[in-house]
């Protein structure tokens, strides 16, 4: 028999897994071009060719007992050094490869964190709307779970909630910039505020408080947008870096953390963390795409295509009189409901063949999420499908 607990996950998880069933039937029914499918952060760009032959060079150079077998739970040194150097040039800090430790993907490294740091009861602060699995990740080392507020308008964080919420408890808050579901962007005086807020309360409660920074998508950015790094602000930090989104190797689950090594209990805690990577079962990051991604960090995805989808979606949706931030970054639109009822909304799209995310999902009722990583056709053959559904809501 499983657990309770996996039981309400099974439940929980049954809306995603109808909207991905659901998905097919509309376009069996209907033909895939015919159906609008904006519920799935995955990428479409094309994986940079070089990767192909990366991959390729690799298997058919390295030897094999070396390329497939284990290393160190932190990941190859030389790999990880050639990230801290990366790191180094791009942010001007002076990190080394102790600081890295090879992961799968950024979930992987939030996991081994909160391997490391909770003990039972400890709070985490999350900002709402948020990427749901945090929740899971949290609830996975009976730590809690705190939500704290974002300002309506631009979703960015509420400072002043998030120095209500913060008790001798509160072990870690977690930003997620560029942000999924909003595409929000925090600014250097955002990271500034919030930084300013977890130093008074360390000393109020004589507590580390970690700053986790998620960031799978720090690369997809527009318009010139700047995205801050955390190291430059805060000692208590860490960075979970993901090459799914920047790389589209979502499936390689490929990534690292990095941790501030000015952090207190430095080396503490990267040893904590490469244990935590092997008795949670992840052992190691992938071999081959350490390997990969050593010969990569110059590399990215065409961004160009992403604004473009973006460009074209938000500007029929505010043409249609649909309120919404327009994204800095990632790849999601999240845009206000012209009716309370998200989740109503939602079925309502259906009815058109449009597939969206409601905002409860990611603890911001009265708005959805839209996943433009998706052909720019699918964009312009939806543009009549959303005419026709705000019509019903007189916009």
């Amino acid at each position: 028999m499983i657990t309770e607990n996996m039981r309400g996950l099974i439940k929980n998880g049954a809306t995603i897994r109808a909207m991905f069933e659901e998905g097919k039937e509309l376009a069996r029914k209907y033909g895939k071009e015919n159906v609008y499918d904006f519920s799935l952060g995955n990428p479409n760009v094309e994986t940079p060719e070089e990767i192909k032959k990366l991959i390729c060079e690799i298997v058919s150079e390295e030897d094999s007992l070396n390329l497939h077998g284990y290393m160190s739970n932190s990941g190859y040194e030389d790999v990880r050094k050639t990230i801290a150097n990366s790191i180094n040039k791009k942010y001007e800090l002076n990190i080394d490869e102790q600081s890295i430790v090879m992961t799968c993907g950024a979930a992987g490294g939030l996991n081994i964190i909160f391997k490391s740091i909770l003990e039972e009861g400890d709070e985490v602060i999350v900002f709402a709307p948020f990427f749901g699995e945090y929740s899971n990740y949290i609830k996975n080392f009976n730590g809690k779970e705190v939500i704290a507020s974002t300002e309506e308008n631009t979703f960015l964080p509420d400072v002043e909630d998030l120095k209500r919420n913060i008790t001798e408890r509160t072990k870690a808050v977690i930003i997620n910039s560029p942000n999924n579901p909003t595409g929000v962007v925090y600014s250097s005086k955002v990271i500034e505020d919030i930084c300013f807020v977890l130093k008074q309360k360390q000393l109020e409660y004589n507590n580390d408080i970690y700053l986790i920074a998620d960031e799978p998508y720090r690369e997809l950015v527009y318009d010139d947008t700047d995205v801050p790094y955390i190291f430059n602000y805060y000692d208590n930090s860490f960075v979970c870096y993901s090459y799914s989104k920047s790389l589209s190797l979502p499936g390689e689950r490929i990534g690292y953390v990095a941790i501030n090594n000015n952090m207190n209990d430095f080396e503490e805690m990267t040893a904590a963390l490469s244990i935590a990577n092997r008795i949670l079962g992840f052992v190691n990051a992938p071999s081959l795409f350490q390997k990969v991604i050593k010969k990569s960090l110059n590399l990215e995805v065409d961004v160009n295509i992403y604004k473009r989808n973006r460009d074209l979606i938000y500007n029929h949706l505010i043409h249609l009189g649909i309120k919404c931030e327009k994204p800095q970054g990632a790849f999601y639109l999240f845009p206000k409901c012209p009716i309370e009822d998200d989740k109503k909304f939602c079925e309502e799209a259906k009815k058109f063949n449009i597939l969206l995310v409601p905002g409860s999902v990611f603890k911001k009722p009265g708005y959805f999420r839209l996943a433009y990583c998706v052909s720019y056709e699918t964009i312009v053959n939806s543009l009549p499908a959303f005419s026709k559904l705000m019509e019903q809501y007189r916009l």
